[in-house]
């Protein structure tokens, strides 16, 4: 298979975010996040990696800036540490936090490269954890003011932006089901997190816009839920889970209405002045996508998990094991025509509704060292399918695979490796994968076909 020619001016990037690289825990006034502390915790980290240490990014940038430039990569996305700019969550602003990715996005500009910051990937200032996190209205106003402290300082020379990745995960990994930080086993009285996420969303649009930013969207997660049965609680399964993990953050955001009226109900506050805030229009909407869920009813003797964490049963679905398909280190269903019917899907749902994409995740857990060629397979036959959901008629404008580096894959440390470029955990040196140089290729080719079409 090769990589199909993709529109002009089609966006070319790689991603990264700040727990799980910067390391530098607690330089240059940085203060504690909710992960720092929860991965601290005894068993928390399953491979016992010291997670304070990322890949050195924050002292290394240079270094990993020059990697994409050898790429050719026209962007990269990155996630500013919020409590490395604002150690206690709201109060003081952290100077040296703030020169730090002044610093980054002149590098990046330096080098012809799009910086595209990600403000909030999971790392929540561990002040505002201890007080409630996402459960606490109080979070998406502080949220709001580090969006534009940060838009302030780096506006003139951010042309993307992006408020918050996957507040899904966050609600069911970190609130529902304790896997990740904040370690809270709600289950549905997770659903305030939710709302609150959604609520911070919409009023970081609303602050980056007033300090000048522009090009503004989000990165939601989104995965093809099949149903594993014919029954009709497993069809009430697959929907829930749908609902829950597709419908329940894009619905508000690009409808301004939640998808199911029992579940708007759950939520905190004055829900209708909410959705008006959160719905405030995007230039842009971000997809990462990973795999399919086969989904139905819960059996005691069937996989349940979600994305490889364990699920109780006592919710009303349960997740099986998709058979027939290459699995990646993460155990993950490799399905490039999943990213298709995602991309379908959502143009189906949402019609003129739907911004402009880009899919800002996209990758696979390989451990092969330098030689991976089943990474180079899955961004293959990913692409390809991309290609497809173009011809269809889906507006895509731009593509960052997950990761640049290998990087601190949260709770499973530094066992899951996404990245183009290897890491070597004990010295922290980077090797670039066969994967970086058939993606430099990629992007090189691209950028050819484009000079000869534009030449005709």
């Amino acid at each position: 298979m090769t990589v199909p020619t993709f529109p002009p001016g089609f966006l070319w990037g790689a991603s990264a975010s700040a727990f799980q690289t910067e390391g530098a825990a607690d330089a240059d006034g940085k203060g504690p996040s909710g992960w720092d502390a929860f991965a601290a915790q005894p068993g928390r980290i399953k491979d016992g990696t010291d997670t304070s240490r990322g890949t050195g990014f924050h002292e290394r940038y240079r270094e990993d800036v020059a990697l994409l430039a050898g790429l050719g990569a026209d962007a990269f996305r990155f996630s500013v540490s919020w409590p490395r700019v604002v150690p206690g969550g709201s109060g003081a602003v952290n100077p040296a936090g703030l020169d730090f990715y002044d610093r980054l996005v002149d590098e990046l500009c330096a080098h012809g490269i799009t910086p595209a910051p990600t403000l909030y990937h999971w790392d929540t200032p561990l002040p505002l954890d201890e007080a409630g996190g996402w459960l606490n209205r109080d979070t998406a106003y502080r949220f709001a003011e580090y969006a534009g402290i940060v838009a302030e300082r780096l506006a003139d020379r951010v042309p993307m932006w992006i408020t918050i990745n996957e507040p899904a995960e966050v609600t069911m990994l970190g609130y529902a089901l304790g896997e990740h930080a904040p370690g809270r086993t709600l289950l549905f009285d997770a659903l305030p997190a939710a709302h609150h996420q959604l609520l911070a969303h919409g009023l970081g649009v609303r602050a980056l816009r007033a300090a000048g930013a522009t090009e503004i969207g989000v990165a939601v997660s989104h995965t093809p839920v099949w149903t594993a049965g014919e029954s009709e609680e497993d069809r009430f399964g697959a929907e829930l889970y749908d609902t829950l993990t597709n419908w329940m953050f894009a619905d508000p955001i690009l409808t301004g209405r939640y998808p199911d009226e029992n579940f708007a109900a759950l939520m905190p506050g004055p829900v209708d002045d909410d959705l008006r805030t959160i719905s405030t229009p995007l230039d842009w909407y971000g997809v990462n996508y990973y795999n399919p869920t086969l989904v139905g009813a819960p059996r005691a003797d069937a996989l349940e998990t979600f994305s490889g964490f364990g699920m109780p049963a006592e919710l009303p679905f349960g997740i099986r094991e998709i058979e027939g398909y290459e699995k990646t280190d993460f155990g993950w269903p490799v399905v490039p025509d999943g990213l298709r019917e995602t991309l379908v899907q959502l143009q189906a749902r949402y019609g003129d509704r739907l911004p402009p994409l880009y899919i800002t995740e996209n990758g696979c857990a390989v451990d092969e060292a330098v030689t991976d060629t089943r990474r180079i397979a899955f961004l293959e036959g990913h692409l390809g399918a991309l290609r497809t959901a173009i011809d269809a008629g889906v507006d895509v404008r731009g593509y960052f695979t997950w990761s640049l580096t290998d990087n601190v894959e949260w709770i499973e440390g530094a066992s899951k490796r996404f990245g183009l470029v290897h890491i070597d955990y004990e010295t922290l040196r980077r090797t670039p994968k066969e994967s970086y140089a058939w993606y430099r290729d990629v992007i090189r080719s691209q950028k050819a076909a484009r000079t000869v079409e534009s030449a005709d």
